[in-house]
Parts: structure tokens; C-alpha cells; sequence
């Protein structure tokens, strides 16, 4: 059985950052574009990623990634440079104006959302409030 879990992500609260106005519920930085054209590349049956929350750690709320075959009629889609995210009803509001980045590093690489949403993160940046 394959695993629906498509990468793992950290959350970022982003203070005194103002937001470029867009329609976009999410913005993709190249790296993520980069990297999710990357994990598609052979998963034909994938219309691209989904991202959802759920509730997790000791903050509240975690992100979800998971490989998308379908979108639901609520979801929201966003389609940049040929790259397809499909965001989770549930999570539309805690995203809307967060960019999604990719960040590779020595010891991990990993989705990081820099959310101007979040009021408060755990110390190790996998959940939020907002």
C-alpha cells in the first residue's frame, strides 16, 4: 500500500511581514514549484498536492501534505507555473496569503509556510493558532 503522505512541513509565524495582495489563497516560491513538479513527476494519478490541517501538537493545528487525485467542489485550487496545490476547505482562512517555500539544508529538507495568519507556533515549528 502506497502512502498518501506526500512531505513533511514546518510552520513559520511571520510578524510585521505585509502581504502582496493577490486572489491566490497560497503562493508557491520557485523552490516549492520546483520541488512539487519534482514528486509529481511519476504519479500520473496525481492531479498534484493537497493541503489540509488537522489537529495536532501543542499548539493546535498542523499542516497536512498529501497527494491529490481529485478536487472536492469546497476545496480551493491553485494553479502557478504549471504546479497544482489543492487546499483543504478546512484550511482555506489559517492560509490565505501564506507562501509556501522549500528549503533544503545539511541535516533536512523540508515545505516551510510563512504565515502571516498565526498568532503563536510550538518550539519546534510543527503546529500553530491562529
Amino acid at each position: 500500500m502506497t502512502s498518501r503522505i506526500a512531505a513533511s512541513a514546518t510552520v513559520r509565524a511571520v510578524k510585521g511581514k505585509k502581504t502582496i495582495p493577490t486572489r491566490a489563497a497560497l503562493i508557491l516560491t520557485q523552490n516549492a514549484v520546483k520541488k512539487i513538479k519534482e514528486i509529481l513527476k511519476d504519479k500520473n494519478e496525481h492531479i498534484g498536492l493537497k493541503v489540509g490541517v488537522r489537529q495536532r501538537g501543542c499548539n493546535g493545528l498542523s499542516y497536512t501534505l498529501e497527494y491529490a487525485s481529485e478536487k472536492s467542489q469546497l476545496d480551493e485550487e491553485v494553479i502557478q507555473d504549471g504546479v497544482r496545490v489543492i487546499i483543504d476547505r478546512k484550511a482555506q482562512l489559517s492560509l490565505l496569503g501564506t507562501e509556501m517555500d522549500y528549503i533544503e539544508g545539511k541535516l533536512s529538507s523540508e515545505f516551510v509556510f510563512n504565515n502571516p495568519n498565526i498568532k503563536g507556533t510550538c518550539g519546534c515549528g510543527e503546529s500553530f493558532s491562529v
